[in-house]
């Protein structure tokens, strides 16, 4: 075990920009080959990025949720599909963190350890002695390509036809790979789906959903008053994974500037689209939305740091808030990329133009079950309304 004096929250967003040249050069292999190059991950290890959301005693940062947020958001900036993996893993380190301490002895063994996640109950365990034995199938296994572990979340028999949600932390060599990202967007990402077959799983593996995940009723002795693991698991992963389309609009406002100062508009007099009025509304309305966009993502990055910070409990509205600024900013992210591609002519149909990728990313994202704007809305409209919210990952 060791401690390693954390860079600051400046330093580390400084350390992701320098990564976004990297994640560039290499999205359209990314986006054919279905996985993320060494060359990135080797970037983002060398940076020191993957070590936010690892505990101090490991050599960790422990970094608060806005740094997170806003190193995601760059690296979504670079590559989208680089964005989401990087939010996979950051939220695999904080679940990791809340195991018995020593099952994190054997997770964090590794100082390069990646870790994904899942938040679909797709598998069941069925108790044995000294543990379970893990059946499943889990498609959107984001990061397994890359990761030594990977937490599935299952239901676990707990009676005649009952069952209760759990998360299982599961060695990633341990299970079957099934060669199934063929998708329009995030192709980047390589989230296959993976298979459990009679898996044996040692309870320490195991972690009750409801009580542990969203109840903050930790099982880790060591992490019991680290501020990080004191927010509950919606809200921090909301805040984070409502930076991932966030920087993909950022790189569309970029991208679109780039090739602006040589385009026409074909079939009119304008010589130059900057000159055009319509481009002046169209790159007007993209940048208010971004910074919509960007208002809410770090809003609920706050909200989490600050309420962790002072140990103030969470009310159900803050917690649907969350739910909705994560909803809202994937919204008017995809409407500003939307602006963007729509501004870009015919020529942005090519695969060498990034709008085109950027698009079909912010696309995918908007689709995810935990993103997509029109749940986010509902649910928070139900609480406000006084009703009960329809889900237990809140």
């Amino acid at each position: 075990m060791t401690t390693t004096e954390a860079p600051s929250g400046t330093e580390l967003v400084g350390r992701a920009g320098d990564l976004v040249e990297l994640a560039r050069k290499h999205a359209t292999w990314q986006d054919e080959n279905r996985l993320l190059h060494d060359e990135v991950l080797r970037g983002i290890v060398d940076a020191g990025l993957h070590k936010m959301r690892i505990p101090v005693r490991y050599g960790g940062y422990e970094s608060n949720t806005a740094t997170v947020a806003d190193v995601i958001a760059e690296l979504a900036r670079g590559d989208g599909s680089v964005g989401w993996t990087m939010n996979t893993w950051a939220i695999g380190c904080w679940l990791a963190g809340l195991f018995p301490d020593e099952t994190q002895d054997e997770i964090f063994a590794d100082p390069e350890v990646w870790i994904g996640n899942s938040v679909s109950p797709n598998g069941v365990a069925t108790p044995t002695d000294g543990g379970a034995i893990l059946n499943g199938k889990w498609p959107f296994s984001t990061g397994i390509l890359h990761s030594q572990w990977f937490v599935h979340s299952a239901v676990q028999a707990v009676g005649e036809g009952d069952y209760v949600p759990i998360v299982v932390a599961v060695p990633a060599a341990d299970l079957t790979i099934v060669d199934d990202w063929h998708t329009a967007g995030l192709r980047g990402t390589g989230s296959v789906t993976t298979i459990a077959q009679d898996l044996f799983v040692p309870a320490s593996r195991i972690v009750p959903m409801l009580p542990v995940i969203m109840e903050n009723k930790h099982l880790s002795e060591a992490n019991a008053d680290s501020v990080v693991w004191q927010a509950p698991f919606s809200p921090s992963a909301a805040a984070l994974a409502g930076a991932v389309p966030l920087g993909m609009a950022r790189a569309a406002r970029e991208v679109f500037f780039e090739r602006l100062p040589n385009r026409k508009i074909t079939y009119t007099n304008y010589e130059r689209q900057s000159e055009a009025p319509l481009t002046h509304l169209q790159v007007a309305e993209a940048e208010a939305k971004i910074d919509e966009a960007a208002f809410h993502v770090r809003g609920a990055a706050e909200r989490v740091d600050s309420k962790a910070a002072s140990g103030a409990a969470w009310t159900m509205t803050e917690r649907a808030s969350a739910r909705m600024k994560m909803g809202a900013a994937t919204l008017r992210a995809r409407e500003a990329v939307d602006v963007f591609k729509t501004a870009s002519g015919g020529s942005s149909i090519y695969t060498e133009v990034p709008i085109q990728r950027i698009e079909r990313d912010v696309q995918t994202v908007s689709l995810h079950g935990l993103l997509h704007p029109n749940t986010n809305l509902e649910l928070y409209g139900r609480v406000l309304c006084g009703l009960e919210p329809n889900t237990h990952l809140i």
